[in-house]
Parts: structure tokens; C-alpha cells; sequence
């Protein structure tokens, strides 16, 4: 039996694993376990189990993971969402639609603390949502914009899956969360233009007035004032990070700390409300070692097998543009991101595609270049399948928040968002200098 046959059976049972919800990571360590015993024998996957518990739990870089999480638990608990919603909110929210705006803007910098969509989404919705409705939005345009909004909770650093990306593609975390930048900011000022647009073909959807007057002198400061430390954080954390003062673990140790102290403060974060912030952070930890263990497993099975070599050679002989190539590969992760979710389909499906891009000659980048300008561009798409139909994880977050509103109707209105996620795409897909344009300023 060829190996490329091996391969097949036990991806097929990985897939069968998964249909009777056996975790990701255990299905995925079964069959990389039986596919590389299969291809070199019992002996050498004994002797490769011996060290790859150690190899993989000892990695200093992955613990920047629970440190980010961590962060993001105590952000929820000291209410910093609200902060932050209010200083966008006093900013811009008195034009119409500015509030639908505001909350694109706090989501944007609540997910550069908590660096989780599903965060970002949940706790966003709670604060946004009441206010929204008092203004009378839309269904539809509140709870669109909001799970649109939830999406630059992973693309806007530190995202744990940029993370995690990071780690497989062997590339530097510092480069990846600069190249996020760029991609990051034009996602919140497409949204913004989205909401726009839209408040014009369909003005009934929004106040037919702007919703509140100017804010005061006073109102701007106090709100100003009460979000300043919030977003100092992310400046000292991420220029330290960018700058080299220090490495992306300890800008996260420095960025967890200068929170819960902030927390602390302010009267948000007692010893008791504290420590339940360590076990949600903590059980999010386990769940993705345990899915970097089966997919090192994976990995390895599919490296022995050679077939992620092979199917670079063959993409590689094909009379296509590679950019054909590469936006296959990129509605592949749209279409499975109706079925999986991010960290999954990123697992699965990169030990295979990743080959494939590094040997394509694209725009005349090095290797170090087209794995961080796809990783951007994976990045992107899958927060594309956070809110795309009909499994959009961050839809049914704002779903479950907005219990009145029908899911159907959530969908309609992340629509305007889906046209604009096209358009950054294509931006992304075809002018890799937005992705790697902030790389000259790391150290």
C-alpha cells in the first residue's frame, strides 16, 4: 500500500473521530499516531513519543498563549469593554450611525486586549447592544455589526491564532502581529464605511437624526481620560514587542500585570472575582496544547509520508498563476469554515498548504515574506467563516446575547460586512505590501 493511501485511511478515520466528537486533539494524535507507525513501524513511534510530549509542553514562545488569555479574562472583568465604547462613543457616536460605528472602534481595541473573537463578540454585544436598541437600530444592523465586529478580536494583535500560526510556520510572533496591523485597521475602517453606505440605501435602519448632540469638552475628557490606561497598555506592550525592548512573552507577562493591576485600581478586580479569571483562561490553554500535541502527531505522520512534498510539486506543475493557486486554497478555508473552526481548519489543513505557497513564486517575495503574508491572508478568511453562513461562530455568539432577534436576521445584516471582507481580500491578495509594509519598522 502506498503511503499516499496510508495518509488517506487514517485522515478518513481522524474525520470519523471528529463526527462522533472525539476533541480535535485526540482525534488528530490517534491518526497521526497510527499513520506514522503504519509507514516506519511500532519501534520508531515509540521512540518519537518518548520526546514529543517534552518538545512541544516545553516551548518557551507558546507561553505567551495563557499569559494573552489571562489578560483577556481580567479585561472582561474590570468592565474595560464599557470604558472603551464610551470614549468611542463620546468620539464619533453623536453622526448617524456613529454609534454602530463607536462599537466598531471598541471592538477593535477590546480585541487588541483580549485577542478572541468569541470574547470580543460576547462581551462587546452586552454593553453595545442595550444602547442600540434605545436609539432604536435595527435588528438587523445592531446585531450585524456587532458579530461583524467580533472578527477584529483575531485579527487585530495579539490574536492567539496569528499565535499559534506562528509556531507551525516556524516565523518570528513579532513580524506576524506587524504585518496584522495594517490588515487589522483597514477591516475596522471598511466596516465603518460599510455602516455608512448602508445607513444611506436603507436609512429607516438606523435614528433618521444623528443620536445624540456633539459631546462636551468635559464628556470627551472623562471619557478620554477613563480609556487612556486602557490603551497605554497596548501601546507600551506592543511598541516594547516591536521596538525589542522585550520579547513577546514578556510584553505579554508586562501587558497581563499592568491590567489586573489597572483592575485593581480601580475597584473592578478583587482577590475572589480574580481568581475566576485563572480557569477560563486555563481550560482555553489546555484545549489548544492539546491540539498542538495531535497536530505535531499529524504533522509528522504527514511529513514521513512525504505527500505535503509531492502536492507542492504537482501545484507547483500546473499552468496556473499562482494567485489562482492561492485564492483556491483561500475559498477551500471559506468553505470549510462553515464546518470547522478557526484553530481546526489552521491545524488541519496548514501542514499541507503551507509547502505548496512557500514554493510558488509570488510577486517575487522570499520564503520569510510569503509565510507571513499568507498567514495574514488566512487570517482574514477565517474571520471571514466567523460570521459567514451558515455556521458563523461570532453570529451565533451576538445570537445567543440578542435572544429576541432571529438568526436569519442576524445574517442579513452582516451581509454589507461580507461585501467589504471581499474587498479586503482581493486588497490583501493582490498588494502584499499592505501586509508586509509594517515589517521595516520591527527591530
Amino acid at each position: 500500500m502506498s503511503k499516499v493511501e496510508i495518509i488517506s485511511i487514517v485522515t478518513t478515520g481522524m474525520m470519523f473521530l471528529i463526527a462522533l466528537r472525539v476533541p480535535l486533539g485526540v482525534a488528530m494524535f490517534i491518526a497521526g499516531a497510527a499513520g506514522y507507525g503504519w509507514i516506519v513501524g511500532s519501534l520508531p513511534l515509540l521512540n518519537y513519543l518518548k520526546a514529543l510530549f517534552w518538545a512541544r509542553f516545553s516551548v518557551y514562545d507558546l507561553s505567551v498563549i495563557p499569559l494573552f488569555l489571562l489578560m483577556g479574562q481580567f479585561a472582561s472583568i474590570a468592565g474595560f469593554s464599557r470604558s472603551l465604547f464610551r470614549a468611542a462613543n463620546a468620539w464619533i457616536g453623536w453622526v448617524k450611525g456613529g454609534v454602530a460605528q463607536a462599537a466598531i472602534v471598541a471592538c477593535a481595541c477590546f480585541g487588541a486586549i483580549s485577542g478572541s473573537s468569541v470574547a470580543t463578540a460576547a462581551t462587546m454585544s452586552q454593553v453595545v447592544l442595550p444602547e442600540m436598541k434605545r436609539l432604536k437600530y435595527s435588528d438587523r444592523l445592531a446585531t450585524g455589526t456587532l458579530a461583524a465586529g467580533g472578527t477584529l478580536g483575531i485579527l487585530v494583535p495579539p490574536s492567539f491564532i496569528l499565535i499559534i500560526y506562528s509556531f507551525l510556520a516556524e516565523q518570528s510572533i513579532i513580524k506576524l502581529f506587524a504585518a496584522a496591523v495594517v490588515p487589522g485597521l483597514l477591516a475596522a475602517v471598511l466596516y465603518m464605511i460599510s455602516i455608512s453606505i448602508y445607513i444611506r440605501l436603507y436609512p429607516g435602519h438606523a435614528p433618521e437624526t444623528s443620536e445624540r448632540s456633539t459631546a462636551s469638552r468635559k464628556e470627551l475628557i472623562e471619557a478620554t481620560l477613563e480609556a487612556w490606561p486602557i490603551a497605554a497598555i497596548f501601546l507600551v506592550m506592543f511598541t516594547g514587542i516591536y521596538r525589542g525592548w522585550f520579547t513577546a512573552t514578556e510584553g505579554a507577562a508586562v501587558g497581563t500585570s499592568s491590567t489586573l493591576l489597572l483592575g485593581i485600581i480601580r475597584g473592578k478586580i478583587n482577590f475572589k472575582n480574580a481568581l475566576k479569571g485563572f480557569l477560563p483562561a486555563a481550560q482555553a490553554s489546555a484545549m489548544i496544547y492539546t491540539m498542538l500535541l495531535g497536530a505535531a502527531m499529524m504533522n509528522t505522520a504527514l511529513a514521513v509520508s512525504q505527500v505535503p512534498a509531492d502536492l507542492s510539486a504537482w501545484a507547483n506543475s500546473l499552468n496556473y498563476h499562482p494567485l489562482v493557486i492561492v485564492g483556491g486554497f483561500l475559498v477551500l478555508f471559506v468553505i470549510l469554515s462553515c464546518i470547522l473552526d478557526e484553530l481546526a481548519m489552521m491545524l488541519l489543513l496548514l501542514p499541507v498548504v503551507l509547502p505548496t505557497i512557500l514554493g510558488l513564486d509570488l510577486f517575487g517575495m522570499t520564503v520569510e515574506h510569503k509565510a507571513i503574508w499568507f498567514g495574514i491572508l488566512m487570517l482574514v478568511v477565517v474571520s471571514v467563516g466567523l460570521i459567514a453562513p451558515p455556521v458563523g461562530l461570532a453570529v451565533y455568539v451576538v445570537a445567543n446575547i440578542a435572544k429576541n432577534v432571529p438568526i436569519g436576521e442576524i445574517y442579513r445584516g452582516i451581509v454589507p460586512f461580507l461585501i467589504s471582507d471581499i474587498v479586503r481580500v482581493l486588497l490583501l491578495l493582490f498588494f502584499p505590501a499592505l501586509t508586509l509594509f509594517a515589517l521595516r519598522f520591527v527591530s
